[in-house]
Parts: structure tokens; sequence; C-alpha cells
């Protein structure tokens, strides 16, 4: 069979195009595909008939910038009024009302915000490439997607351990970090004029003395305090509360605990506590990060 060049180039653009198509349509096969498809599938039937209205780019722009952690790049307020403009114009669409007008650029970055927060421990496990086309599979119910539902629930599992691991992993050098800055700061300031340590680590100083009774286990003791963490943050007051607060002696945490059992009634000292007799390694959300020296200034009142 005899081709014309010109026959010649159009077989092999046909011959192209058909194996671009193939590569579009053919299953993920390795992981990180897998992965990617997966998470883009899931955005995408979260987004639904909205995908429409969002600018692609801008998309992608907010999804990386929050996974990798940085401000929204369109402001909360005005977010949320892009939110209730994607919401009208999705209702307009499918009642069949006339248009809403909505800015697609800024509709991208905060529907690419909001989803690239559930991700951040994603980053880097993913090709985009893969995730938006699990993206526009997800947004569109026509679409069989092209990873069957065992698949998926399989590489989710997966994926999930390797998350864990690799959180657990980022923790416990954070926890190694965090260790090391505070035995620095409670060598120093052990140094400092007037400051005591107990054999536990926690130290003291004393900002008034007191001549009653000193708490005993199992008692109540009423109190006014201020605690702070050590860049001078105020996480908590009885004083903002408008009272004194009271509580058992053994209900507290440990450097609680034990720093009452050094004050006399109508003393008042400040504490540094370590870490390990505050809140740990989980911190107490949201105002005490894990790993926390905390400080406080305590006036015992009365013991009950």
């Amino acid at each position: 069979m005899n081709l014309s060049m010109r026959a010649l180039g159009a077989l092999l653009a046909a011959v192209l195009m058909a194996g671009v198509a193939y590569a579009q349509n053919a299953p993920p096969t390795s992981e990180r595909d897998k992965i990617g498809y997966m998470e883009g599938l899931d955005a995408g039937r979260s987004i639904g008939a909205g995908l429409q209205d969002l600018d692609q780019a801008a998309f992608v722009r907010g999804l990386e910038n929050a996974m990798a952690g940085g401000a929204p790049i369109v402001p909360e307020d005005e977010a949320r009024g892009v939110l209730r403009s994607l919401m009208a114009s999705i209702g307009a669409r499918v009642s069949g009302k006339p248009a809403v007008a909505i800015d697609r650029n800024k509709a991208g970055l905060v529907v690419g915000t909001n989803v690239g927060r559930r991700m951040t421990g994603l980053r880097g496990e993913f090709d985009m490439s893969m995730f938006l086309r699990g993206l526009n599979d997800g947004a569109n119910p026509a679409v069989t997607p092209a990873l069957d539902a065992a698949e998926i629930d399989r590489v989710r599992t997966a994926l999930a351990a390797k998350v864990q691991v690799s959180s657990a992993s980022v923790r416990q050098t954070e926890h190694a970090a965090a260790e090391e800055r505070e035995q620095a700061f409670f060598a120093g300031n052990r140094k400092q004029p007037g400051v005591f340590a107990t054999p536990s680590g926690l130290q003291y100083k004393i900002l008034q003395q007191g001549k009653g009774v000193r708490p005993m286990p199992g008692q109540k003791v009423r109190v006014n305090y201020v605690g702070t963490l050590l860049d001078g943050t105020k996480f908590d007051s009885s004083y903002d509360h408008g009272q004194p607060a009271v509580f058992g002696l053994n209900d507290v945490i440990p450097g609680w605990t034990e720093g009452l059992g050094l004050m006399p009634v109508g003393a008042k000292y400040r504490f540094w506590i370590p870490s390990n007799l505050g809140y740990g390694q989980s911190g107490m959300a949201p105002t005490i990060p894990p790993d926390a020296t905390l400080v406080f200034d305590v006036e015992l009142i009365g013991v009950q």
C-alpha cells in the first residue's frame, strides 16, 4: 500500500492523538499517582457542580499555598462572601435561574485554600496533574473513576499509615528540640537571684511571703493566678474570670500540686513549671502548645 506524505502525516497524527487519549484515560499505576488521583477524586466530589465556577490555576495556587502552611491569600472575611456567592451560583444553575456573577479567580483561591488545609500532611506525596484529573472526574457524576472502590480503600489505608508514621517522627524531633530549649532555659533561670529549684525540676521565686498554714494533700485551695508561656503570652487568669479559683490540691497539674504545697496562706510565688509537670507533649489546645514551659504568678488566699 502506497501512502502520500500528507496521508502518512495524518495517520501518524491520529496515532499520536490516540496515544494521548489512552494515557489520559489509563488507570493510575504508581502509588504516587494513585494517591494524587484519590485525593483529587475526594476533593472533586466535595466541590461538585461548583468546580466550573473556579479558575483552576487559582485553585491550584490556593491549594499549594495552604499545604505549605501559608496565610490565606484571600482574607477570611472576604472569603466568606466569596463562598456565599459560589453557593448562590450553584443554586441558580441547578434551579435554572439567571446566572450569578462570581469572581472565578477568588473562588478558586478560596476553595483551593479550604481543600489544601485538609491536605497539609500530604505535601510532596503526589503529582498535581494526577490530582487534577481526579478532581475533574470526582466533580462529574457521569464519569466512572479510574480506580475502583477496593483499590481506593487500600490506597487510603496505606496513606493514612504512612502519614501517621511520618507525623510521629516529626513530633519526636520537635519534642527533642523543645526539651533541649527547656533545659537551657532552666539552667540559666536557676542562676537568677532568688530563684529556687526542687528535685522534680520545678523552679520558684517568692514574690511575697505569707504567714498562714500550708495546704495538705486532699485539701482545697483558693487562689488568684496569672498563667503565661515563656514568651509572655497569657493563656489564663483568675482575674479575667472575676473571682479567685477554688480547686482540690490533687486536681491540678503536678507542678501546681507541688508548688502550692510549698506556699503558706498569704504568699505569692512565681512558678516556672517544666512541661513534664504541666501538660506534657499533648499540651492543652488551643491555648497551650505541646512541650510548653509554663509560668504562673500564684497568690494563695486560703485553704479549706
